[in-house]
């Protein structure tokens, strides 16, 4: 489980001056070189993924949530202020959720939407932290909903926020913010950001619903 995983972003909040972890960012790029995952703290896409079906259902029905100012950077400069930004929504959103799966409040595998009720599942989480942090200013661009397989074989959804640090990880099942490497899971597909369509990270296997949690 998540809440088990190594402790190390805990560097951040003790490192001095530049507030990130810098031996935890070589680490990271020592892991990635060897294990040849390219560029240090980046997953590699790998070709166009078919659009997951209920983020192009929530595209239709929030379509400025997934329109794209391509002006907006792709890639946040990591600062202290916008590393404590994004760690708080995490945690807030986290606590203010009740998880309960789709078939539970909608009769079906799969519908993504933001959890006005106070309810709902992984991809409900990170649509709601994504919009909390672009209307805190954070480049949605550089922000991109992610599926993954956990380590029960589930799919799963998390929020990827690209920054020149690395891209890391806000997740519903723990509060810690981590790099993409640092968790146990499978990397399938992320939002590519051109209208609904999505990129490959690699795994073939694309799960059929993305979140049982």
């Amino acid at each position: 489980m998540l809440l088990t995983m190594s402790k190390r972003a805990a560097i951040f909040a003790l490192a001095i001056g530049t507030f990130l972890a810098l031996p935890v960012l070589a680490d990271a790029r020592e892991t990635m070189q060897a294990s040849g995952a390219g560029n240090a703290g980046v997953p590699i896409e790998q070709g166009s993924a078919s659009p997951i079906a209920g983020w192009v259902d929530f595209c239709r029905q929030h379509p400025q949530e997934c329109r794209v100012d391509m002006s907006e950077a792709a890639i946040i400069t990591l600062t202290r202020d916008n590393w404590a930004l994004i760690n708080e929504i995490n945690r807030a959103v986290n606590g203010e959720i009740i998880a309960r799966t789709d078939m539970e409040l909608y009769g079906t595998p799969d519908h993504w939407t933001f959890p006005d009720s106070g309810y709902g599942d992984c991809e409900d989480y990170q649509l709601l932290k994504r919009k909390r942090l672009a209307d805190a200013g954070l480049s949605r661009r550089a922000m991109r909903m992610t599926v993954v397989i956990d380590e029960q074989g589930e799919g799963h959804a998390v929020l990827m926020v690209r920054t020149d640090r690395g891209d890391f990880i806000l997740d519903n099942v723990t509060d810690e913010v981590v790099s993409w490497h640092e968790t146990p899971y499978v990397y399938v597909s992320r939002e590519s950001q051109h209208a609904t369509a999505w990129t490959s990270l690699g795994h073939t296997s694309a799960p059929t619903a993305t979140a049982a949690r």
